[in-house]
């Protein structure tokens, strides 16, 4: 007996075994499945020969698929229309997607894209040949029921959904084979006065961002490149989308035009980054559109126009009723700080620069970086300290604490620069941390200047960071290249008490340096006060007022009660009072200011929710705010659908995210390859800094032909890792049983 039961107790023992190691190998496979899913998120689209489809279109070959396979997978494509009427202060603006399936079976397309990070989202249409359906506001998770279930019954639907306050993502389901659907999206946004000029910025291409954090699930819901569920940035897969090779051309046209309505005489009007045509149109008005007509959405479109010298504004005031509310939006612009006393003096500063090198940076953005960075490590002066950090996998500084400004430091300096390479990822949290630590001695005046392109996925992470270790230091972001995430470089700044400055071309590098070291140099205006008539009872968009810096207006939008008597704006530069005053009851109807003050107040709330209030009630106030004035945000979305099916019951329908071009200028091959480089070694290093060996990411992984996992912008690599890891522990494991049995 004892012998029966040893022996059938062995044989459980083993049954054990081999079904532990049968489901350890069965999790590592799912892992790897998960990661080639998760790598080609156009794996679903139909199959279709090169002979099938038109000129224009683009195909992937299967990854699992032999090189002389006969079928590829065909991608919708989009081509996009922008209009946009400036005037004042405000923009409205149009953006017209055309969906083109020109496979032979059905697809649902998903297309990540931009906009300007102050965009107010307010209308969505359903364009299906002659019939125009209005898209409606709903709670985010009602609206993905909504369209989830015309999808499931064939019908044309369209779904828009924020991602970051810049990044949007349009899903357009049931797109039949050679069809073309249209969505159409409307927003509002203010126009940015700095230098005595207007201007206009449309972002036409989301680069690829890097994705820090540890795994904590695999989910396949974002169809992206980047793995869902890291502890850092649990929707990465929702921000990713594939990347083409640009050796294989450009995809993804763009037609803009911008009818410009200035109200004054304009001394010049431009645009940075593309040749345009400029014609007036009789209406006193002026027409800005593309010279080639359409171009390809791979860097950020600029239009700049300055007034006239007698004619440029010192205030403006403008108002819309609403829902029984006045909205008024104010600008004030101060007195330019030149004109101070010669007894006014700048203070001696300590500037901590911060350079990103990572692979996002290299190609035309390090060259512009470099540049930029060399003007201001000679704009230094002998009572100024400085030190310089770099980063990409891992942070490091020049010099173990800031050092005198002397000729030979600085001079130390540029050589350190000149040689800098960029390579790797983009993690900015050691180099936040290392830039903010610290405070100046007295009497300076500390300021980080932080020159990056922004192309990270963890900003919430970031801007908590600022918050809380800035101290009295203030932050000013210099946005590379082009196409630097806006958001993430503006938020910053305005979380720093600092400014933003982009840099798109290395022309424009010495012209916007030297702006902003004039706001470096010059006193900010501080301790900003409005006050109200009495019986006025403001709700501002923004709770507390910023510094100003040497250029810039006041700008506020409020809610009140009625309109009459005088807003007054009160402020201290450099210990001298300054005050203006606004008559409300001049302000000049114009439409869409409700909107955006709802637009900056949801911004304010979700900043607040990101630091430590109470998530739930931010998420119920921005929900209200947002259901009544009709936005797209975080927990709303736009949703339109078509009453007819138009997809066959027994039809398969494919879905797929569509590709993106590299942004202009980037160098692919560091964004996506596999090399690495450690930082250079800090000069004076002491113990008290923290630990700075470079921290080695993920290679990258080739995933068909013109998309790749960028070795700087995401982990989701590791998924292969997992699977790999998991199979040898299993192996392992048995060995083990088997040596012990």
């Amino acid at each position: 007996m004892l012998t029966e039961s040893h022996g059938f107790s062995a044989a459980r023992t083993d049954i054990r075994r081999a079904v532990f190691c049968f489901l350890a190998t069965l999790t590592a496979l799912c892992a790897l499945a998960l990661s080639d899913a998760r790598a080609n998120p156009l794996a679903d689209l139909p199959l279709a020969k090169p002979g099938e489809v038109g000129s224009g279109s683009l195909l992937l070959r299967p990854r699992d698929g032999a090189e002389d396979t006969p079928h590829f997978r065909v991608a919708p494509t989009v081509a996009t229309e922008v209009e946009i009427d400036a005037g004042g202060l405000v923009a409205r603006a149009t953006v017209r997607q055309h969906f083109h399936n020109p496979g032979t079976e059905w697809v649902e397309g998903l297309y990540v894209f931009p906009l300007p990070e102050n965009a107010a989202v307010d209308h969505l249409r359903l364009i299906v040949g002659d019939r125009l359906i209005e898209g409606v506001i709903k709670e985010r998770q009602e609206a993905r029921r909504v369209y989830e279930q015309a999808r499931r019954e064939g019908r044309k639907a369209s779904l828009l959904e924020s991602e970051r306050p810049n990044i949007f993502t349009t899903s357009i389901a049931n797109i039949g084979p050679g069809e073309q659907v249209a969505v159409e999206i409307e927003y509002q946004q203010t126009l940015r006065y700095d230098q005595a000029a207007f201007s206009l910025r449309f972002p036409m291409v989301v680069g690829p961002r890097y994705v820090p954090g540890e795994i904590q699930s695999v989910s396949l819901t974002g169809n992206g490149w980047a793995v869902d569920g890291t502890d850092r940035v649990p929707d990465a897969g929702r921000i990713t989308s594939p990347v083409l090779r640009p050796e294989e051309g450009k995809i993804n046209p763009v037609a803009l035009r911008v009818r410009l309505a200035a109200g004054f005489p304009l001394a010049d009007i431009a645009s940075a980054y593309h040749s345009v045509d400029i014609v007036e149109d009789g209406t006193e008005a002026i027409q800005v559109t593309l010279a080639e007509g359409a171009v390809p959405a791979d860097r950020d479109f600029e239009l700049t126009w300055r007034p006239e010298v007698s004619t440029a504004p010192i205030a403006g005031l403008f108002t819309e009723p609403f829902d029984g509310a006045h909205y008024l939006l104010a600008m004030i612009l101060p007195p330019d700080p030149a004109a101070q006393t010669e007894t006014q003096q700048t203070p001696p500063r300590e500037v901590i620069f911060v350079l990103d090198i990572s692979g996002s940076m290299a190609g035309d953005s390090i060259a512009q970086a470099k540049a930029a960075l060399a003007l201001a490590i000679d704009r230094l002066t002998d009572q100024d300290r400085f030190n310089l950090v770099i980063f990409n996998d891992a942070a490091s500084a020049l010099f173990a604490a800031p050092q005198a400004a002397t000729p030979e430091q600085r001079a130390m300096a540029r050589e350190f620069v000149e040689a800098l390479e960029a390579d790797g990822g983009t993690e900015m949290v050691p180099a936040l941390t290392l830039a903010l630590r610290g405070q100046a001695p007295s009497g300076y005046l500390r300021q980080v200047v932080f020159l990056t392109d922004g192309s990270v996925g963890n900003e919430t992470e970031l801007f908590g960071i600022i918050d809380a270790d800035l101290g009295s230091a203030r932050l000013f972001t210099i946005g590379i290249g082009s196409a630097p995430n806006s958001y993430f470089m503006v938020k910053a700044a305005e979380t720093g008490r600092g400014t933003f400055t982009h840099i798109g071309a290395t022309s424009e590098v010495q012209d916007r340096m030297t702006a902003l070291f004039e706001k470096l140099e010059s006193p900010a205006m501080t301790d900003l006060a409005m006050t109200w008539p009495d019986d006025i009872s403001p709700r501002l968009s923004r709770e507390t007022l910023p510094d100003l810096y040497a250029g810039e207006p006041v700008m506020v939008i409020a809610q009140v009660n009625r309109l009459d008597g005088a807003l007054a704006v009160s402020g201290l530069r450099d210990g001298v009072q300054w005050r203006a005053t606004l008559d409300l009851a001049e302000a000049a109807p114009t439409k869409g200011i409700a909107t955006l003050w709802a637009r900056d107040r949801i911004d304010t709330l979700m900043h607040r929710g990101g630091l430590d209030s109470d998530p739930e009630a931010i998420r119920r106030d921005v929900l209200d705010l947002a259901l009544k004035h009709h936005l797209v945000s975080k927990y709303t979305s736009l949703v339109a659908v078509d009453v007819t099916p138009s997809r066959p019951a027994d039809a398969p329908l494919a879905s797929g995210k569509l590709p993106h071009n590299l942004p202009h200028g980037w160098d692919f091959d560091k964004v996506f390859g596999e090399a690495k480089r450690a930082l250079p070694a800090p000069r004076d290093q002491d113990a008290s800094l923290p630990q700075l060996t470079p921290v080695s990411a993920d290679g990258a992984v080739g995933i068909g032909t013109g998309i790749a996992l960028p070795q700087g912008a995401t982990p989701a690599g590791l998924q292969a890792l997992i699977g790999l890891a998991l199979m040898i522990l299993s192996l392992f494991m048995l060995v083990m049983w088997r040596r012990r049995a």
